[in-house]
């Protein structure tokens, strides 16, 4: 007979207060980010706050462009603040926008982005629907599986 393995727990739906505090601090900085927003374009402001290794948080949000192809999403204006600043490993990442109705997943780009610095953490990342009552945690393994990291560059 084969043993039941227990079921890891890949995504939780949960209330943002029940978060703990420092990604309670999170959904806070990236709710506040997200009012400095430049999307003259799309008119959808994202923000993103992220915990550093060093446990310093980051903010960032969406800065569009005239040339559509060079706007840069709020997740990767916090990680390239960061960077900047000599950290090179985060813990959490979270992102908010103005929809009310489902959970803002970060797109394909970010979560490459984000796996440079947060896979062999497996950063922890939290959506946050508007207003930032409810939110999706999970990480960035499960949301880019198999991913392409630098360890496969030193092969």
């Amino acid at each position: 007979s084969k043993a039941k393995m227990a079921t890891p727990v890949v995504e939780e739906t949960l209330s943002c207060s029940s978060l703990n505090e420092r990604e309670q601090e999170l959904v806070k900085a990236s709710l506040e980010i997200k009012t400095k927003a430049h999307c003259p374009y799309s008119k959808f402001h994202v923000g993103a706050a992220l915990l550093t290794d060093s446990d310093k948080i980051f903010s960032g949000c969406n800065v569009e462009n005239a040339a559509y192809p060079l706007s840069t999403c709020a997740e990767r204006v916090a990680i390239t603040k960061a960077v900047s600043e000599g950290e090179k490993s985060i813990k959490a990442i979270a992102v908010v926008t103005n929809l009310k109705d489902q959970f803002p997943s970060p797109c394909g780009g970010c979560r490459q982005i984000i796996s440079e610095f947060g896979y062999a953490a497996d950063c922890v990342v939290i959506m946050v629907k508007y207003p930032g009552n409810e939110c999706l945690r999970t990480t960035i393994k499960q949301l880019l599986p198999h991913a392409f990291t630098p360890d496969a560059l030193e092969k």
